[in-house]
């Protein structure tokens, strides 16, 4: 498939295809007239690729990582590696459902207020 289309399937801009591919996490052959041409798992390692970089991880750990994650290849370190970002993540993901307890206890309070005709000030006016 050729970088438009993996583009429209994955919902990646052609530009981080091609960064991807600068930075190695995803290979292309090229046709006589230069054209990248992806394997049809080029779709599942993007959107792989998409998730650990939503997750937070850079490129860099991304490429360290992408043998473990795809081929179930590991070092000692690299599972270690692998424990240590699920941590991570693990802890942001503590703190988002923390930020969202608040929010909700904010939002019941606020709505109890305006029930009872109270109504919250706006700090910036």
């Amino acid at each position: 498939m050729r970088i438009g289309a993996l583009a429209a399937r994955t919902g990646v801009s052609v530009r981080a295809l091609r960064y991807y591919e600068e930075q190695d996490l995803l290979t292309s052959r090229r046709s006589p007239s230069g054209q990248r041409h992806y394997p049809d798992g080029a779709v599942d390692r993007v959107e792989l690729i998409q998730e650990l970089y939503a997750a937070g991880l850079s490129s860099r750990s991304i490429l360290e990582l992408l043998p473990c994650v795809v081929d179930g290849e590991a070092t000692p370190e690299l599972l270690d590696r692998l424990s240590t970002e699920r941590d991570r993540i693990d802890g942001q993901i503590g703190d988002l459902v923390s930020a969202r307890d608040r929010l909700d206890t904010v939002i019941t309070a606020a709505t109890a207020n305006l029930r009872t005709g109270r109504h919250c000030k706006n700090p910036e006016g």
